[in-house]
């Protein structure tokens, strides 16, 4: 199955907005990190719902929004969701940006980098795009250290990178960008419960939950264009 095919599926089963519920708890961290100014232009890879530019415009008020993602499925769903025509939504793939060079402030990624067919050219794709000094914020949770990911890949048909902290940092240096940034974003919003109540359907002991949410949490690395 295809991404496309796999996600419009999601979308059309309302799973949407079941990721949007489970990224916000780290996502809004991350976002409340990017030095966005008043009328800068955003893309967002992977938008699923589009809750990351409808947040930035709520909040940081950016010019321009577009989220961009593989399923028609997830694009039309995100429109409907949006109620700004300064937020427009496109169905597209991350090996081919639709923008000009150096015309983008900022990029944004959600749990969705690691489904690209060629990490190393989207990243090429982000810095061609951004202006000098713009900054792309990349987000996920299925990493190599985050040991309690690993098994994702056997519940998904589609092929994922799953790279470490310095595979990161050495493929966004590799396609040009500075890598300013990059640390570990604890969910603080999932509830653990008691060690008294495990095992769980998910979790054989408390201490692996708390390790996968609290300490492993989201992975951020943030690159600057030169």
């Amino acid at each position: 199955m295809s991404v496309r095919d796999e996600f419009d599926a999601w979308a059309a089963d309302g799973r949407d907005k079941g990721m949007e519920d489970r990224h916000w708890h780290t996502a809004k961290y991350a976002l409340a990190r990017m030095p966005i100014e008043a009328g800068d232009t955003v893309v967002d890879l992977g938008t699923g719902s589009g809750y990351a530019l409808r947040a930035l415009y709520d909040t940081k008020g950016i010019g321009k929004g577009f989220g961009l993602d593989g399923s028609p499925q997830m694009v039309a769903n995100a429109r409907d969701y949006t109620d700004t025509d300064d937020i427009s939504y496109l169905v597209g793939d991350f090996d081919d940006l639709p923008f000009a060079d150096d015309s983008v402030d900022h990029v944004w990624s959600m749990e969705a980098f690691y489904y690209a067919p060629d990490p190393h050219h989207t990243l090429e794709e982000v810095a061609r795009v951004l202006k000098p000094g713009g900054t792309f914020y990349c987000a996920v949770n299925y990493y190599e250290e985050n040991v309690h990911s690993h098994q994702w890949q056997d519940n998904i048909s589609i092929e994922m990178t799953r790279w470490s902290h310095e595979e990161y940092r050495e493929a966004f240096r590799d396609a040009g960008l500075y890598v300013a940034e990059q640390d570990s974003i604890a969910d603080v919003d999932i509830e653990i419960p008691p060690a008294d109540e495990f095992p769980t359907d998910s979790w054989e002991t408390r201490e692996e939950m708390v390790e996968r949410y609290r300490t492993f949490g989201t992975l951020l690395t943030v690159g600057v264009a030169p």
